[in-house]
């Protein structure tokens, strides 16, 4: 099989709208959770987010003016990442033209200020029809899920294909994933893959806050989100987008191309337990973890560091700290564990992209980001979560963990390249 590697990344996230201020905002310990300042939410009975504060309206619109007009932030933010990935790739736009293209998004964004007029409306089949197949600027009732593909495609190629995945909290990790197992296998020599997504609107937080899955700690927003801790009441709703550029490794070299991490393994599964809940024994976790260290050709005792998905609720931590041991056995208490979303809160379908290059850059620069707000450990989550400050690793590989709704898994593991 062909070996592929690491060789661009960009991020847009409540940490920062570039690669460089989110890394040194995430192993600094800062928190971007605070109050919604998007739309009004003081009527809902959750009123903090993961919001991206500085987005740059006036240079995205002369980027990117086909899509200046979408109103859908996933659209807005996924492009930005993806065009910073690039960019940091050194890649020209010629060379993607044959290159492959996987997008992870969250579910169609649907516009509620739009069904007044609808409804009001003297045929409102007729009326529905027409907009929900329109294309006025960005303007649909409903925005199509493969918007951020279509526009990529358009701009760059991609003929080799191009794909979007929409499996909830699991989109971003198996979109990269697949990405790599395309590439592994021949099918093209290089690919830009990762996941966007903003549940930041009231149609996205009212379901949430229906679930009961959200930390109600209005008054305290960057400690509502605290992984492991005894304390935890909920995860926090975050936005951003991430993407990697893949590249096999001969080319990779000959071009010159910077090499973050190589991809060595990637494993995914389906609990289908719950809608909503994770299996509380862990089954289809440890299967997603089982299958990417098999395919990697690793061992329990080759994993040096796990980037958790690690949400803050209740069930789904102690879920995931069972599921790590039985894994890797004694090793899990070995080495370092942590939580990217006690920072940045749940990015949904973005979130396995983002934390994808957190691995990257783990390994690339040598540090372990902490686990912020873990002040009186779980009794049942009782690893080395990294509480409180960053950490010199000097480890080779990083597990990466993505556990989403419906129970769709994914696994990655990212390595040194040597």
């Amino acid at each position: 099989m062909r070996r592929v590697v690491v060789t661009g990344i960009g991020v847009v996230s409540p940490l920062g709208s570039d690669r460089k201020t989110f890394w040194s905002s995430l192993v600094a310990g800062r928190s971007g959770i605070g109050p919604i300042e998007r739309f009004d939410a003081s009527s809902f009975p959750v009123r903090i987010g993961g919001e991206v504060k500085k987005f740059d309206w006036k240079w995205f619109a002369g980027r990117f003016p086909e899509a200046a007009a979408d109103r859908d932030w996933k659209v807005l933010l996924g492009l930005t990442a993806c065009d910073e990935a690039l960019s940091d790739s050194g890649l020209a736009a010629v060379e993607l033209r044959h290159g492959l293209l996987h997008v992870g998004v969250g579910l169609e964004s649907i516009y509620l200020e739009d069904f007044t007029p609808l409804a009001q409306a003297q045929d409102f089949n007729q009326e529905m029809v027409s907009r929900l197949v329109a294309q006025e600027d960005g303007h649909w009732i409903q925005t199509p899920l493969d918007r951020i593909a279509t526009l990529l495609g358009a701009r760059y190629g991609f003929l080799a294909g191009r794909y979007t995945n929409c499996s909830a909290c699991a989109a971003g990790s198996q979109a990269i994933g697949e990405a790599w197992q395309m590439l592994r296998h021949g099918e093209a020599d290089l690919a830009v893959a990762g996941g966007a997504d903003s549940m930041l609107n009231p149609l996205g937080l009212g379901g949430f806050s229906l679930l009961r899955v959200l930390s109600p700690e209005n008054e305290n927003p960057q400690r509502a989100c605290r992984p492991f801790d005894a304390t935890r009441e909920g995860t926090v709703l975050g936005e951003g987008a991430a993407f990697l550029v893949l590249e096999i490794r001969e080319r990779a070299l000959a071009r010159g191309g910077k090499i973050y991490a190589e991809m060595l393994g990637y494993g995914s599964s389906l609990d289908a337990f719950a809608a909503t809940d994770p299996d509380p024994a862990g089954h289809g976790a440890v299967e997603a973890m089982h299958r990417a260290m098999s395919v990697a050709g690793l061992r329990p005792h080759d994993i040096d560091c796990v980037n958790a998905h690690a949400t803050g609720t209740i069930k789904n931590d102690i879920m995931e700290t069972a599921a790590i041991k039985r894994v890797l056995g004694v090793r899990a208490y070995q080495i370092p564990i942590h939580a990217v979303k006690s920072m940045t809160g749940h990015l949904i379908a973005a979130s396995g992209a983002l934390e994808a290059a957190v691995a990257a850059m783990t390994i690339s620069r040598r540090m372990v980001p902490p686990t912020i707000n873990l002040r009186k450990p779980d009794p049942q989550c009782d690893l080395d979560y990294v509480a409180g400050e960053v950490r010199p690793f000097w480890g080779d590989t990083v597990l990466s963990n993505s556990f989403g709704l419906g129970g769709q898994n994914a696994t990655l593991i990212l390595g040194r390249h040597v």
